[in-house]
Formats: structure tokens, sequence, C-alpha cells
């Protein structure tokens, strides 16, 4: 019913949540860090799990019941099961002693789109680590990821929601394992001070790719281009259509036809010409069509004000100079 009180076990949950929260922040480190970081006694946490409080439970029902009865097997159980615990509770520890997070980086997605952040690790080789996991702490807006070192080198991936163009602070991020015996959690948390890129997300659905202005046009080779630019030798993967038999049969060697295909003038991608359009609408509409220039092959020219004109080029490193400027223009 709307407007109710909250029932007790959703005001449990909430009081829950506003506890780990707050816990989760005064746990070291308590501000962004260089890395690398490496995890020593002094900022592993290491805390009992429900099964290890049931577990600690129960011995202290066995060595109740053993010194009531003054039943001396009974006791020296007891005692032979909480040394095992209390040794679980330093192995959980050695698991991250040591450990080293290299870096945290991710490849720019437009906004909307779920970022792939991986985390490397290292830790000297001498000892196995794995069941390790990787997850936000207890905010518990990520899902976990499996960190396993082998030969002393470990890779996790984490997959974080994006909503907004522009830097991302990496978020506070918790190694943990509950290995051996999953009476204790072991943890530790990294803050990477490296804020990773959001491009702009793209216009759904607009007008199609400017033409290019200009009288000058540039080619490309091309295996099905319109003209016939130059012979070359054969390489292993060429199209049979390709092979100039006649010209292979007087120099005693197989030649391919390399053919020339026009691609057109520069296309000016100009903030100044999107009339009628607020800044964000501009943003994601050029973000479009630089998407679709690299998609069509063509050299595109980005001009944004404030700012250096881009270009005219294309290509990777082409496209991520403007998704980038793009991204980072102020915020409406």
């Amino acid at each position: 019913m709307a407007g109710a009180d909250p029932t007790p076990a959703s005001a449990a949950r909430t009081r829950w949540r506003h506890w780990r929260a707050r816990m989760h922040a005064w746990t070291r480190p308590r501000r962004p860090e260089a890395l690398p970081a490496q995890f020593d006694r002094r900022r592993i946490y290491v805390l009992p799990t429900g099964f290890g409080a049931f577990y600690a439970a129960l011995l202290t029902a066995m060595i109740l019941g053993a010194l009531n009865y003054n039943n001396n097997p009974a006791f020296l159980l007891a005692l032979l099961l909480g040394g095992a615990g209390l040794a679980s509770l330093i192995a959980a520890q050695l698991q991250l002693s040591g450990l080293r997070i290299i870096a945290v980086d991710a490849e720019p997605v437009p906004a909307g789109s779920a970022m792939r952040v991986r985390v490397h690790a290292r830790a000297a080789p001498d000892r196995v680590r794995r069941g390790l996991l990787v997850d936000d702490g207890l905010a518990g807006e990520i899902e976990p990821a499996r960190l396993d070192l082998e030969q002393g080198a470990g890779e996790a991936e984490l997959r974080i929601a994006t909503h907004r163009r522009g830097w991302l602070d990496a978020p506070k991020l918790r190694v943990s394992t509950t290995r051996p015996l999953g009476l204790a959690r072991a943890w530790s948390n990294v803050w990477a001070e490296t804020p990773l890129l959001v491009y702009p997300a793209p216009e759904a659905h607009g007008p199609p790719l400017p033409v290019g202005g200009g009288d000058q046009t540039v080619t490309r080779l091309h295996p099905s281009g319109d003209d016939v630019h130059h012979l070359r030798g054969y390489r292993l993967g060429d199209a049979r259509r390709a092979i100039a038999w006649k010209h292979s049969a007087r120099r005693d060697q197989l030649l391919v036809r390399e053919y020339e295909q026009p691609l057109g003038a520069d296309i000016e991608l100009d903030w100044q010409r999107l009339h009628g359009l607020g800044q964000e609408a501009r943003i994601a509409r050029l973000a479009r069509w630089v998407d679709e220039a690299e998609r069509d092959g063509c050299r595109y020219r980005l001009s944004l004000p404030g700012h250096p004109t881009l270009g005219p080029g294309n290509g990777v490193a082409h496209r991520h100079a403007c998704l980038r400027a793009l991204a980072l223009l102020p915020h409406a």
C-alpha cells in the first residue's frame, strides 16, 4: 500500500546496507591511490563468515558439554577443530598477503553500455593463489569476477554500468577470499586514482552522413575497385578472379591486379552547422557521424568550439581523438 510504513524486515535490511556502506567507507584506502598497490598486514581484514560463526558456536557448545560431562576425548576433539579453524584464518590472510594490483584499465565505451574493467594483479609465484574474487565491496552493484594467479600473474574483468559521458572515477574495489575452509573472509581494497573514459552515446536515429565538400578527392587501393592501379606478386589469400593470367604466363609467375577506388572528398563535421539542436543532441549526432564515417572508410574533419580542428583523417587513433574531444566537452 502506497505511503505505508516499511515492514520490520525492510527496515532491518536498510539499516544493514547503511552499516555496510559506512564500514566500507572507513576501510583502507580512504582515498584514491596511485598504482601499483601492495596488500600487507595493515590493509588486510579478516572476519568470520556466517558458516564460521556457526562453526564457532558449535565448538563452544562442544567444549561446554565436554566440561560438564568431564569427557576428555570430546574436549580434545573440540580443541583440534578449534585449532584447524584458527589455522584457516591465517591461511585466508596469506592468500592476499604480498598481492600487488598493478593496473586498473578499460577500453572506452559509449555511455549506457557496460564497461569491461580489467584488474591486473601480480604476486610472487611461491604459492598458488586461486579462488580470489573482485567486486565493489559492500556496495553490491558489480557482479564479482574471479581472479586466479598462475605463475604469479592474473587478471580479472568486471562489468561496470555507465550512465554519462566524460571521465568515470574507478570504484573502490575489493579483493577477497574465503579459502581454504570458508570459515573466514579475508579482504583488502584498492582504489585506483586513474579515471576511465566514457564516450558519448551516439544518436539512435538521425540524418545520414554529410556529403564531403571541396574538389579534392582521395583514393585507396581496394581489391574490387574501378580502375587498375598496378600489378603485384601473388600473396596467400588473394582472390582467384584478381589474378592476371596473361601477364602471369608471360612472366612465369602469378601476378594480381591491384585496383584503385575513389573515396570522395573529406567530410566536414562542424559543430556550428547543427543549428537548432541542444548541446547534448549535437554531441550525440556528431558521435554517430564519426562512427558512420569510420564504418564507410571515409576521411573526416571534426570542428568543435574552443578546440583545435581534428583531421582530416580516419582510423582507430583519429576516431578515439574525435570521440574523446566530444566526451570531454562541458556538460550543458
